[in-house]
């Protein structure tokens, strides 16, 4: 198993893990994975490779043309491999999630007419609510299942709101302000029994949870490589024959079959071998005969450590006078190894600061949950501080942060 004595070795792969916090001398604590982890050198020199021996663009009749040819292929067939998905053709790229759900939102808006509704909800991310919300634009009706107070979803709520009119399901499969799993299969099951589709954000998801589109059976789901490890290039997992039936905006002169169909310009050919690269130096962690099964080997392992830090912070943070722990409990449910806390007293800004001070890295605020944190009353006091444990973090840092945080809480008492 992967475990601590995993994550002390893969510590030596990560060049930014070397730094140290100003004239103090102690390492900072990378904490801060939900927003976007740090980069194995083997992605760093995947990417400067690219630079070094074959910037050129596809489609040309000489070499470095053809091997960029062929590194979009490969890399589509890894993240492929990656989802679970049955071919490199599902996977379309560009810049960010947001942008290729943006894009998605339009052209599906296309087949919509006013009255029709689209079903999000109160614990998503922006990126998978803001491109839904704008087709009201268009006199579609898009519907909010609520949040509950403990940080579930309403699925009685859910079940009422998705009805014959519904065409659109989005929901993300974790959320990365309280790190709630939804239950996208009662999802999927309604969405199918009316006819809808489903969309699904996986963002949070991906890094913690081996994800299997076969399982899952969205019609669309999308993640972004740099929460696993990788640079900044969004993903898009379409079902079979479904672009097809899409009008992206997209250029005479794109490809017109998928996946290229929905993707506009030239893409971040470099950035993309350092998704390929990324994906593999997880899969080297795992056991087994193919691809596919080093990596669900290797994120599961992976995700047990992680998931075994984040219940430790968990279980002693929230009896430390003065601190609420935000969300369900590691003992009520699959989770995602993320952890949200307020300070009586201290604003999470004043809170992460003060931590940053220390050299310990964690994130204030919404984190473009801005929806979840409303709903919860925590807008108007700054919204959560949120630790967040990737594979390279340990039980080391873990024990930095419950310092911190205890003392901000004693010292605001």
């Amino acid at each position: 198993m992967f475990g601590e004595s995993g994550a002390r070795r893969c510590r030596a792969d990560f060049p930014s893990l070397a730094r140290r916090h100003d004239d103090k001398g102690l390492p900072l604590a990378f904490l801060d994975g939900p927003a976007g982890t740090q980069v194995p050198s083997a992605v760093i020199e995947a990417i400067a490779g690219y630079y070094r021996t074959c910037n050129a663009n596809t489609h040309g009749q000489f070499v470095t043309s053809r091997e960029s040819d062929a590194l979009i292929a490969a890399t589509r067939e890894t993240v492929a491999t990656f989802l679970g998905a049955p071919s490199g053709r599902t996977i379309s790229l560009g810049q960010n999630m947001t942008t290729l759900c943006y894009s998605l939102s339009h052209a599906l808006g296309h087949e919509l007419s006013a009255g029709d509704e689209v079903v999000i909800t109160q614990l998503d991310h922006e990126a998978n609510r803001g491109p839904w919300i704008a087709l009201r634009e268009r006199g579609v009706n898009v519907k909010e299942v609520r949040l509950r107070p403990d940080g579930r979803l309403d699925y009685d709520d859910m079940a009422a709101k998705i009805g014959a009119r519904t065409r659109v399901v989005a929901l993300g499969l974790s959320s990365n302000a309280l790190g709630t799993v939804n239950d996208a299969a009662l999802a999927r099951t309604l969405s199918r029994a009316v006819g809808a589709l489903l969309v699904l954000d996986a963002v949070h998801y991906a890094p913690h949870f081996p994800v299997d589109v076969a399982a899952l059976d969205p019609d669309y789901l999308l993640c972004s490589a740099y929460k696993f490890y990788g640079p900044h290039v969004g993903i898009l997992y379409a079902r079979p024959g479904l672009l097809e039936k899409l009008e992206p905006d997209r250029l005479r002169t794109q490809e017109q079959s998928a996946p290229e169909r929905f993707e506009t310009g030239t893409l971040n050919h470099a950035a993309l071998a350092g998704v390929k690269a990324a994906i593999d130096y997880i899969a080297a962690w795992g056991d087994g005969a193919t691809l596919r099964e080093r990596i669900v080997s290797a994120v599961s392992s992976i995700a047990e450590h992680e998931h075994g830090l984040a219940r430790r912070y968990d279980e002693k943070v929230r009896h430390i006078p003065g601190v609420r722990r935000w969300g369900v409990g590691f003992e009520e449910g699959p989770r995602a190894p993320t952890v949200s806390i307020t300070i009586e007293g201290v604003t999470a800004e004043g809170a992460a600061r003060r931590l940053g001070n220390q050299g310990v890295l964690v994130w204030d605020g919404n984190f473009y949950a801005l929806r979840p944190i409303e709903v919860l009353g925590l807008a108007d006091r700054g919204g959560v501080l949120r630790a967040g444990f990737s594979m390279y973090n340990t039980s080391d840092e873990v024990d930095r942060l419950l310092t911190g945080v205890a003392e901000i809480a004693r010292r605001s008492a």
